[in-house]
């Protein structure tokens, strides 16, 4: 099969392609060129590398063709983020392509209401961005409904893994809570703690992918969440990322008045928005349907990206791993 791949070099199109080319398949990886892959394997050599800029071939048209020129059997989108260029890709894929796989994320779905959220029954979307990708799902799964492009929507959650920046266990990428934990320092932590979040390797995350796309009929104009078996809270993530280094998680429970007085603003609202929502997926459907098995429990993957960080310098903290 031959697969294109937007934004192939991205976190999880590292771990995909490597997957694709060692299970046979002829990929295409395109990227605006920024950047190498995160992950820097053999395989890499057997890929078709193009520049192309998503949001300028959004705005003059041209993706759909520059995609079609590639002659591929299945394109997997993993930076649409608007109805509006998710609609000009199917219009042009339509007919000519027998897959399409898109990139859609946890937070189609608003604050958790019962748990795990399986599929279709969590709450309404919230945000720009959460509702944007909710929008793309309803319009990808009509189109498949009315007999159109078959497509796939996989929804990742907080994706984790080396050479990524974990979501923290306050909800947030402030480096110094990871300093505090690793101190043994006292950390003020709102509601409580016992918000959760859905972490997930971005491995795990690209197999999902590969069984979407070697699955074409089963997964066929469905939803899959792609996440860790379990989810962590917040007061969870701490008390575990603390034992990493030796120590004891010193936890004070805080109002959100008093921690966003206590918090720059950056680092509070990102806070709010991955806490409020307390997600807990279900993966039974991935597992039932396609396969999916993944390799890592959420404290796993997150201890996998801290590790990096620490060991490239580009995460300071008082102790050092014990783990």
């Amino acid at each position: 099969m031959r697969v294109v791949i937007i934004g192939g070099s991205g976190h999880i199109g590292s771990h995909l392609v490597p997957r694709l080319v060692r299970a046979g398949h002829d990929v295409v990886s395109i990227s605006r060129g920024t950047q190498t892959p995160y992950v820097d394997v053999p395989e890499w050599d057997d890929v078709q590398r193009v520049t192309l800029d998503r949001e300028r071939a959004d705005a003059d048209g041209s993706l759909g063709g520059a995609v079609l020129a590639h002659r591929p059997d299945a394109v997997v989108d993993m930076v649409c983020f608007t109805p509006a260029s998710a609609t000009a890709l199917v219009d042009a894929l339509r007919g000519r392509v027998a897959h399409l796989v898109h990139c859609g994320s946890i937070w189609r779905y608003g604050p958790s209401r019962k748990v795990p959220i399986r599929e279709e029954e969590g709450t309404p979307a919230e945000g720009e961005y959460g509702i944007g990708k909710a929008a793309i799902a309803r319009l990808l799964q009509q189109e498949t409904a009315a007999g159109g492009l078959v497509t796939t929507s996989v929804d990742p959650g907080h994706i984790v893994g080396p050479g990524w920046k974990p979501i923290g266990a306050l909800g947030n990428l402030d480096p110094d809570v990871w300093h505090r934990l690793s101190a043994g320092a006292p950390l003020a932590v709102p509601d409580g703690g016992t918000q959760l979040m859905h972490h997930v390797h971005a491995d795990d995350v690209a197999q999902v992918f590969e069984r979407a796309l070697e699955r074409r009929h089963a997964a066929a104009g469905e939803a899959f969440s792609a996440v860790a078996p379990s989810a962590l809270s917040a007061r969870g993530l701490a008390q575990i990322a603390a034992g990493w280094f030796g120590k004891e998680a010193s936890l004070r429970p805080v109002s959100w008045e008093e921690f966003r007085a206590l918090t720059p603003a950056d680092h509070a609202d990102a806070s709010w928005e991955h806490l409020h929502r307390n997600h807990c997926f279900s993966i039974d459907k991935a597992r039932r349907v396609l396969g999916y098995e993944p390799r890592y429990e959420p404290e796993e993957a997150v201890l996998e990206s801290v590790r990096r960080l620490i060991s490239d310098g580009d995460l300071a903290v008082a102790t050092p791993l014990q783990v």
